[in-house]
């Protein structure tokens, strides 16, 4: 999970700028931002990957391999709140793949998709707040 530090700060300088309408456009960023980030989650997952007859699991450490597909299709982007997105999978196999188990080494796909794209995801917040701003 990537922590972004002082939102509560910035939500109350928000709402005395611009109030509803500057919430409606972060939230529209954020979750184009969280887009980013499951895309290059499912990316990471399809990349190279054999699934079927031919599959071959990945290494430790490495994101998981294709096989069925469950876990890349089953990546979504939810608005929780106004400024709150979630990133997740459905996928049964997720959480485990992802952390590890006692008997599995971590095959992280979502933390590093966070990793690679906050970036982007940041710059496309900025632009609302910036356009806000200068209003």
């Amino acid at each position: 999970m990537v922590k972004i530090t002082g939102a509560d700060r910035v939500l109350r300088r928000l709402d005395r700028m611009a109030g509803a309408q500057a919430h409606r456009e972060i939230g529209a960023a954020l979750f184009a931002g969280g887009h980013l980030i499951a895309t290059e989650a499912q990316i990471s997952i399809t990349t190279g990957a054999v699934s079927g007859k031919g599959h071959v699991p990945s290494a430790p450490g490495e994101p998981p391999n294709n096989d069925t597909g469950a876990l890349a299709n089953q990546i979504e982007v939810t608005q929780v709140g106004d400024l709150k997105v979630e990133i997740s999978s459905n996928a049964p196999h997720a959480a485990p793949l992802e952390l590890g188990t006692s008997k599995m080494t971590e095959r992280p796909y979502m933390r590093p998709a966070a990793v690679k794209r906050r970036g982007e995801a940041v710059q496309l917040v900025r632009r609302v707040i910036a356009r806000q701003v200068r209003g």
